[in-house]
């Protein structure tokens, strides 16, 4: 691991190959597993803001379940998460005509209707952001769904943080990310990655 301020990196964060194949994956990451997308406090707001924007493109369940649980809820593990639908279908999920998932506040965004791109979580992954006292964790999450992505990514050499270098950018600056680059490319002339 690398520490750059009050931030930990795991090196498989350098070290692993990662682009995202959505014709593979069809949106799975944000249909499957036993939570929500962690949300920080004060992303509530910017959810609740953009609902109105994108009500009309969510499932009538996932709308049952916001006007009942609202935006986000507390997992078993205590960790704030955007609410789910069928207990695993994030609820700000939408489909294309081809079955493919996607996001409908990042779509809203895509087309100017908000200044909220998503959770910076969903942003972030296949990284998740751990908080440790004062320190941050930032580590790779392997997961199944995501096998397309991995092998995509090694035939294009292209590492996870830096597929990841806007939302890395979003969540902890643009300086953080410049020395992460630069510790980067030292570790590759050390041969070290």
């Amino acid at each position: 691991m690398i520490q750059i301020g009050d931030v930990v990196v795991s090196f498989d964060v350098l070290r692993e190959k990662f682009l995202c194949d959505l014709g593979a994956c069809k949106g799975a990451c944000c249909i499957e597993g036993d939570a929500g997308a962690p949300v920080e406090l004060d992303e509530i707001a910017k959810l609740e803001e953009v609902l109105p924007i994108i009500w009309d493109e969510l499932s009538p369940e996932a709308r049952t379940v916001l006007e009942k649980q609202g935006v986000v809820y507390t997992d078993c593990e205590g960790d704030l998460v955007t609410s789910i639908v069928n207990n695993k279908d994030c609820v700000f999920t939408c489909y294309d005509e081809k079955g493919c998932c996607y996001c409908a506040i990042e779509k809203a965004y895509r087309e100017s209707k908000t200044d909220f791109y998503k959770p910076v979580s969903c942003h972030l992954y296949p990284i998740r952001v751990g908080n440790y006292g004062v320190y941050k964790a930032v580590n790779y999450s392997r997961w199944d769904v995501c096998k397309a992505a991995v092998l995509l990514g090694q035939k294009e050499n292209l590492p996870v943080y830096k597929f990841l270098k806007e939302p890395l950018i979003r969540k902890f600056g643009e300086d953080w990310y410049a020395e992460l680059e630069l510790v980067a490319e030292e570790m590759k002339k050390q041969n070290m990655l």
